[in-house]
């Protein structure tokens, strides 16, 4: 469970572009629930993320994770139990390195760093059973470095790599939207599997509403750093894209653009 409660934040405080983005800003995720966070750029979809994530500091309130504060945990040691995948393919894998030694690197996340070498390749053939069922051919290129793959290969290959290890929560930022429209596809249904496979807490920031609407137990749009949206279960399932897109619209007409 994920719990953000009366979270404040303010950028360039102090200064004549301060902005308060969340002002006594509140959500719970319930343990084994897939969200859908839409919202225009800026509304703190992002930022949202980060504050769990511990990339970015609040000015006050409280991340409670399984009951468990970690406020002021650093990002590294909440990384242990958090997955997480970014729109940039390039990130989340090392391109230098080969697919082997991506997976050894994932598969010790969390584990005490001790004299020994980095890869093991007994463990190859447990890898590539890992690789067979995203049908892209990777499992059959253990030494191609990973620079060399394409972008759905790469992201395919990040989000194994970011659910290998035994983890609560995890986080997508809008890990689709580098993609063709073809291989988000396969991205998105690889997305569904795996979360529910292991039944993970997870929250997908997204600009694509279709895959909002169809992915997911639960949606949630955001504006100026708050939650003007908020549908599950039933209600999300009976949710339409062009009712997301009329929020949008009136929103956009509110603002002036």
């Amino acid at each position: 469970m994920i719990e953000l409660k009366k979270i404040c934040k303010n950028y360039n405080p102090g200064s004549v572009n301060e902005i308060c983005l969340f002002h006594n800003f509140d959500l719970k995720v319930e343990s084994g629930e897939f969200v859908s966070v839409v919202g225009s750029n800026g509304s703190g979809k992002t930022s949202m993320l980060n504050i769990i994530c511990g990339s970015i500091e609040i000015d006050r309130g409280s991340i409670i994770v399984n009951g468990n504060d970690i406020t002021g945990m650093k990002d590294y040691i909440r990384h242990k139990r958090i997955g997480r995948v970014f729109q940039d393919p390039s990130k989340g894998t090392c391109p230098d390195m080969n697919i082997l030694e991506n997976m050894s690197i994932a598969d010790n996340k969390g584990k005490p760093f001790n004299l020994g070498r980095g890869t093991n390749r007994q463990k190859t053939d447990a890898y590539k059973d890992m690789l067979r069922p995203l049908n892209l051919g990777l499992e059959d290129k253990m030494d191609t470095k990973v620079g060399a793959l394409s972008g759905g290969q790469r992201q395919a290959l990040s989000l194994l790599m970011s659910t290998m290890t035994p983890i609560d929560i995890l986080i997508l930022d809008e890990h689709t939207a580098a993609l063709d429209p073809k291989t988000a596809e396969i991205i998105m249904q690889l997305t569904d599997q795996i979360v529910k496979e292991k039944s993970l807490t997870t929250l997908m920031v997204t600009h694509n509403l279709r895959y909002a609407v169809e992915y997911g137990n639960r949606i949630l749009m955001m504006h100026e750093g708050n939650i003007i949206l908020d549908k599950r279960e039933e209600q999300k399932a009976i949710l339409e894209t062009e009712e997301i897109m009329n929020i949008f619209n009136k929103i956009s007409v509110e603002c002036g653009n």
